[in-house]
């Protein structure tokens, strides 16, 4: 027999096999019950790096221990195709984006084959795929049709780099998300999704998610923001208008000491007066250019310039003047901002910038403000005070009673906002899904019909970085039809974020090849919602949020069951080395290939899986991934020199003696502690009790002679062994399964069960301490009182010797840890 296991051939061996056989298909209607288990879908960008391998990892010994635990897995694969960096690298390399995409999908599927992953191939899809995208579009049309998606010309967030728009989310400390260059401001005519229609319904469900991290579904709850106020509307002196501005603080109105309007807001070239008008418009010029962040950081300077119009106060009468300032935003609230610099800190920092009043309203218990002598604004809670009818009233109350006085005069009313913004879907880019919509002279906007669908990319086109997309100088895409009237129009030209695409691909897996609807209702109800969702947190806002959305409308409109799609998710840690993320600018990549060529895929999952729980970052380790090489060669070699002994051998009895009996009690603890750690998801805790197992049974074997161990507790050992190693080490496993003569797959059998009788220990080691010092160990029954401990102590004759000349003072027993015999 080798003495090292070769892995090589092994894994090579049983991949092709397992794909011959169909191993991991699984059908729709299965008698067992169902469990969808799903890693993030990987961007194909040409290679797997450590991160991946860690996902697809933690979910393959999900899936298949849920399959030994006899349910029905869903476990499928797909690639989330479109996006930038496909489009850039036919830029730099002149390579076409479908080109390039495809390639390193069949390169990547190889590398996940060669993991030996239990994924159902058959259900394989690629958002780029004009199969899939042709749906896509479908649910675009179904937003349309229902007045969710819509076109606006508004402000949004310019990479110069990227040459496209980004989403709020999109946007991480001023920066673009994918090449971190500092993005800009413009103004453009773009297609948003009304995601805000489900705020409410996005945060409150969030209760519902009782299998998520909590720290996401606080990152969800921050991200929607839900504040309550009031809407307040301020008269305009001498004109009609009214400045409109929502508050959560209410109780604050009586110390507007002045208004700050967003430079993009619609009133401002209404009110600026003449002489004003020119300072003011290059002031808006110039905020427009700036980035959101630049504009609202907390240490960023705060500029403003007034407009030369006054509004009123309608609880007080009094006239104050309208400023326009960078730190006000047009999509935050209305626009507009009512300043009451004793009480906000930003509003405190303009007011002394501007020589503009300072008017405290809201008095600190057991102190008094001066506006003259305060070094910063309260912000806290207190007394309400020059604030007529409601001085004297905690500033709580006062939040209501001021809100409904409003309402009574008819100048606001209770509102509710929320942080949250309409998804900005448009893309001027190529490799994305076409929006499915044409502009006709005649009748305007107009949506491509269904059954036209999928409007498909076209290959040639010139990749430029323009800022347009490069489909705009694509005539024969441009020009067509209009579906409504059949004259001439031009198709829209920008593509799909392609967060678009990965917010329904769960769905699509389920019935990946269908034609005639994106999904069969039968199959959606059979597998959905998905049980397990696995990958990084760092997508815990953008992908986790739309895909909840989109849920939440497919099941409003009939076409789901369920209202959220993932029950439990596992959001998993980075894999550093040398302290830091893995990435080619700090030349710290460890290549999975490499890892899989010199010590096979078993040792690299697991060693992903041994290193550190799922949910912590992991740090690289060379002498971690040997450790782990030599563990599955010991497995190996141990295996092999039991085989003999072993081969044939009758099942145990049940009333084993003796070392015979302390190896199975050992093997029921192990499978006992495994299969608790697994359904935890403590994996590295589940491999070391593996670990620990095969130094037992080595034990075993050097100390217990051939003729007085029992065969069949040795082959239960080894059996048990194999079965729960093999979601760890599926080749190794199957591969020893295979040579103990059976002909079904290993990853077929019944995740072993463990007799609770079994896990009862006969005896005990106790350390007997003197004076709290250690000076010998008795082994007493495990059932054993303290009296009974105490007894066998004190007659020990290795314990005698210390009490020789000395007077027992006193004994303490803690019942199968120690005793400890205080002497004088």
């Amino acid at each position: 027999m080798e003495e090292r296991y070769p892995f090589a051939a092994v894994e090579e061996k049983w991949q092709q096999r397992w794909a011959a056989e169909g191993l991991y298909h699984v059908d729709d209607f299965d008698s067992r019950p169902k469990y969808y288990c799903l890693e993030m879908f990987p961007y194909p960008s040409g290679r797997l790096h450590m991160g991946h391998v860690r996902n697809y990892a933690i979910g393959d010994v999900v899936a298949r221990f849920k399959t030994m635990q006899g349910y029905a897995v869903l476990h499928p694969m797909g690639w989330d195709a479109f996006g930038l960096p496909a489009e850039n690298a036919a830029i730099k390399h002149g390579v076409h984006p479908r080109d390039w995409t495809w390639d390193n999908i069949t390169f990547m599927r190889r590398q996940l084959k060669e993991l030996g992953l239990s994924y159902d191939w058959r259900r394989e899809i690629a958002t780029c795929h004009p199969g899939y995208y042709r749906w896509t579009q479908w649910l675009f049309l179904q937003f349309y049709h229902r007045g969710l998606a819509y076109k606006k010309k508004a402000p949004v967030n310019w990479c110069p780099s990227c040459a496209t728009v980004l989403a709020n989310e999109q946007v991480v400390g001023g920066a673009c998300e994918r090449c971190k260059t500092p993005v800009t401001r413009r103004e453009l005519e773009q297609w948003f999704l009304k995601i805000t229609a489900y705020a409410e319904r996005l945060l409150k469900d969030l209760e519902k998610l009782s299998g998520w991290p909590e720290k996401v579904k606080i990152m969800q709850a921050n991200w929607i923001g839900r504040s309550e106020g009031a809407l307040v509307h301020f008269p305009v002196v001498g004109r009609e208008e009214k400045v409109s501005v929502f508050t959560t603080r209410p109780d604050t109105l009586y110390g507007v000491t002045y208004m700050v309007l967003a430079p993009e807001h619609p009133l401002v070239s209404k009110l600026t007066t003449p002489e004003r008008r020119e300072a003011v418009e290059a002031f808006v010029a110039r905020a427009r250019s700036m980035s959101e962040l630049s504009r609202t950081a907390g240490e960023a300077e705060k500029e403003g310039l007034f407009t030369g119009a006054y509004c009123k106060n309608p609880l007080t009468g009094e006239e104050i003047p309208v400023y326009i300032a960078n730190y006000v935003l047009m999509e935050y609230g209305t626009g507009a901002v009512m300043a009451v610099p004793a009480h906000d800190q930003r509003d405190f920092e303009f007011a002394k910038k501007y020589g503009l009043p300072i008017r405290v309203v809201i008095q600190p218990p057991g102190r008094e403000l001066d506006a003259a002598t305060m070094a910063a604004a309260y912000v806290d809670e207190g007394v309400m005070v020059n604030s007529g009818p409601f001085s004297g009233m905690p500033n709580r109350d006062g939040m209501r009673a001021v809100t409904a006085y409003l309402e009574e005069k008819g100048w606001g009313r209770h509102q509710v906002n929320y942080r949250l913004r309409d998804w900005l879907i448009s893309r001027q880019r190529y490799w994305g899904a076409p929006i499915p919509i044409v502009y006709c002279d005649k009748c305007g906007i107009v949506p491509v019909r269904e059954q036209d669908l999928p409007v498909l990319l076209p290959y040639a086109v010139a990749f430029k970085p323009t800022g347009e997309s490069p489909l705009k100088d694509c005539p024969e895409f441009v020009h067509t039809a209009c579906p409504q009237c059949g004259g001439p129009a031009k198709r829209e030209t920008d593509t799909m974020d392609t967060f678009i695409c990965s917010s329904w691909y769960y769905f699509r897996y389920t019935s990946p090849r269908e034609e005639s609807a994106p999904w069969e209702r039968a199959k959606v109800d059979r597998w959905l919602p998905v049980d397990q969702y696995i990958g990084g947190v760092e997508h815990a806002i953008l992908h986790l949020l739309y895909s909840r959305f989109f849920t939440k409308f497919l099941y409003d409109i009939g076409l789901v069951g369920c209202e959220e799609p993932f029950t439990n998710l596992l959001t998993q840690g980075m894999v550093l080395k040398d302290g830091a993320k893995m990435s080619k600018s700090k030349g710290n990549i460890v290549s999975p290939e490499e890892i899989m060529a010199k010590f096979g895929a078993d040792t690299t999952r697991l060693f992903i899986l041994f290193a550190a729980p799922p949910e912590r970052d992991l740090e690289w380790s060379d002498q971690g991934v040997e450790g782990c090489a030599r563990f599955l060669n010991r497995v190996w070699r141990l295996f092999n020199n039991l085989l003999p002994e072993i081969q044939g051998a009758p099942v145990p009895g049940a009333n084993l003696v003796g070392v015979n009996r302390e190896l199975q009690r050992l093997t029921h603890l192990t499978v006992k502690k495994v299969t608790e750690d697994v359904e935890r998801f403590n994996f590295n805790t589940a491999v070391s009790a593996i670990m620990e197992l095969v130094n037992g049974i080595y034990q075993f074997c050097d100390r217990v002679p051939p003729v007085d161990r029992n065969p069949g507790v040795l082959r239960e050992a080894v059996e048990k062994l194999l079965i729960i190693l093999a979601p760890f080490a599926p080749h190794l496993s199957e591969e020893l399964w295979a040579r103990l003569g059976y002909t079904e797959s290993v990853h077929r059998q019944s995740w072993p069960t463990y007799r609770p009788d079994l896990l009862l220990q006969d005896q005990v080691e106790i350390a007997v301490q003197i004076n709290g010092r250690v000076r010998g160990r008795i082994v007493v029954p495990a059932a054993a009182t303290a009296a009974e401990i105490e007894t066998v102590a004190l007659e020990e004759p290795r314990i005698r010797q210390w009490l020789t000349g000395k007077t027992v003072a006193k004994v303490v027993t803690v019942p199968g840890k120690l005793i400890n015999v205080v002497v004088r």
